[in-house]
């Protein structure tokens, strides 16, 4: 069962993780490039996010209760546990961020007449939906680079508990 538990770990940081790699190096990239207009894009990268953002709160929590599991049931901390806990929830609470950030652009598109693109650039809709935009995109990365931290961390308790176990 602890092993159950720690491969769920790492699959629910693997599946958060690769889903943000694969929706900033991917989908936005080829939404942006390849669709009618820029309305278009963010329609489908506003959509492609929210679902994302469920995945990670689902994820996150997978995490955190298998973590608690290992610590209670199997007595199963390594020292970095709660580090990669704390991590975990930053990411969360992040992810929530995301989401209050991505309904005000969402606001300011509606105010805008619907389509921020053909709003004036001295609209002040369109220009809090710009300032909200790139403040999304360092949140989103800031997520990335804690997901990347929670990895490292779980590779270097593989490495000490290789280490540690007994030889059979």
């Amino acid at each position: 069962m602890p092993s159950l538990l720690r491969a769920l770990r790492l699959l629910s940081l693997v599946v958060w993780v690769g889903g943000i790699v694969f929706f900033a190096f991917v989908v936005a990239p080829v939404a942006f490039h390849n669709l009618p207009s820029p309305h278009e894009a963010g329609i489908v990268v506003r959509g492609t996010l929210l679902v994302l953002n469920k995945i990670g709160f689902a994820c996150g929590w997978v995490f955190l209760i298998a973590s608690f599991l290992l610590v209670r049931f199997y007595r199963s901390a390594s020292r970095s546990a709660i580090a990669q806990s704390v991590l975990i929830g930053l990411m969360m609470i992040l992810t929530q961020y995301t989401q209050v950030i991505v309904n005000a652009m969402e606001d300011d598109r509606t105010h805008a007449g619907g389509n921020i693109d053909a709003a004036d650039t001295g609209n002040p809709y369109r220009q809090h939906f710009e300032v909200l935009h790139i403040r999304s995109e360092r949140v989103e990365g800031t997520i990335l680079f804690l997901g990347l931290g929670v990895c490292v961390l779980l590779a270097s308790d593989a490495g000490v508990r290789r280490l540690t176990e007994p030889s059979a």
